[in-house]
């Protein structure tokens, strides 16, 4: 029953997290393209104060928006802020980080033969990894971004870069990318907390004053805002990441984490350039020659620890340690079971059931890079041995073995 209850409130958390998640990102995709579609006002316009100005057809209706250079002649008596879907994102997943993430971090943030020595140093070392970077953005935003933003943006990327290689370091290979996509989220939320809102109160309460508002917060905060764009999709890649297991498994994980960030930045930019009228469609064939490469790249560079077929001491190895169903039975199916036995878990991980031989084999691509970068079993609970996660891999990946799948693992289905 208590697994239940945490699986309910793990379900809505997530819920209310991606919904505020949408909109927010659809706040940010929106506000970015009606910028760059604004355009110069005729007399009539300027003479009302506007900057800019946009015809749209939606809903069925035609609008017309405008944006003021200041403010109109009578402010409105309700302003629209835009700040909670920021906000309620935030928090919503820090609340999934600590109900996830941190209270059960020996199964999923902490892994063997990473830095933190055990699960608790690992949560120590993701609150100041957090931390550390949103301090390192906002240091780098107040008093390099204003002097050059050239030299901003390459250490920003060197920033980012950096934090995936870290991440791929302090936690488990699975958590890592989810790290990475929280230290931008939270960058996010601070651009949001730390300079757009209050930078937009500065704006409102100077004109109450009839004075006229300071030009640089109000430009800091449409910088700050451009920022959370780009950091959009990288963002949203990050969260879904851990879903495949070939990216996050793979021993060069981090440069494949570096690589995938970067691509959705650079998509997002052919987008915010065809708002401006701008049509670059190189930047989305580059960037699918991009993913093509990094595809290719760690296909060709992924470990493989487990013994070749021709290696002399695998049979011995494989009739000491017996069936290699036996090895799913002992060291898999705690979790991975129509019924699970392992504490915490009332379904299998993801849907993924390795009851039967069937299972197991159609997994196998899903199975073999955990089982290869040590990230599972979870936490190592069962006490897999160096020689039995060998083994296993071997019985999975061999053309020798699949050839005898039948003998290998018997028909134990009913």
């Amino acid at each position: 029953m208590e697994s239940l209850f945490y699986d309910w409130f793990n379900l809505l958390l997530r819920m209310l997290h991606a919904i505020a998640a949408i909109a927010w990102i659809g706040a940010s995709f929106y506000f970015v393209w009606l910028n760059n579609h604004l355009e110069v006002p005729d007399d009539k316009g300027k003479t009302r104060g506007l900057a800019g100005e946009l015809w749209a057809v939606h809903g069925g209706g035609i609008y017309q928006v405008g944006k003021y250079r200041l403010a109109p002649p009578v402010m409105p008596e309700r302003l629209h802020w835009f700040k909670w879907e920021a906000y309620t994102t935030w928090v919503s997943g820090a609340l999934l980080l600590t109900l996830v993430y941190y209270g059960r971090a020996d199964l999923y943030l902490w892994q063997v033969g990473k830095w933190p020595a055990t699960p608790t140093v690992a949560v120590i070392a993701s609150l100041l990894y957090l931390a550390a970077g949103l301090l390192c953005y906002e240091l780098l935003f107040r008093f390099l971004h204003p002097r050059s933003q050239q030299l901003f943006n390459g250490l920003l990327v060197l920033m980012v870069a950096i934090a995936c290689w870290l991440a791929s370091r302090l936690f488990s290979d699975r958590a890592a990318f989810l790290q990475l996509g929280a230290l931008l989220a939270t960058i996010m939320a601070g651009n949001v907390f730390f300079g757009i809102i209050p930078a937009q109160k500065r704006f409102l309460r100077a004109l109450d004053a009839g004075e006229e508002p300071a030009a640089a917060p109000m430009l800091a905060a449409k910088r700050r805002s451009l920022h959370n764009n780009y950091f959009t999709l990288p963002v949203v890649f990050c969260m879904l990441s851990n879903h495949y297991p070939f990216l996050y498994g793979h021993r060069f994980n981090w440069l494949a984490l570096i690589a995938c960030v970067a691509l959705g930045a650079y998509v997002r930019h052919f987008f915010n350039l065809r708002h401006r009228g701008q049509l670059k469609f190189h930047i989305l064939v580059v960037a699918a020659a991009g993913t093509l490469l990094l595809a290719l790249g760690l296909a060709q560079t992924q470990k493989n620890i487990a013994p070749t077929t021709q290696d002399s001491s695998l049979p011995t190895a494989r009739k000491s340690l017996g069936n290699p169903m036996s090895l799913v039975e002992t060291h898999c199916q705690g979790c991975h079971s129509a019924v699970p036995t392992e504490p915490g878990f009332s379904a299998a991980p993801l849907g993924l059931r390795l009851d039967t031989p069937q299972q197991v084999l159609a997994a196998r691509d899903r199975i073999l890079p955990t089982l290869r970068n040590r990230y599972m079993p979870l936490g190592n609970i069962a006490g897999m041995s160096e020689e039995e996660r060998m083994a296993l891999i071997a019985a999975l990946e061999t053309d020798e073995v699949m050839a005898v799948q039948k003998t290998a693992f018997p028909d134990s289905s009913p």
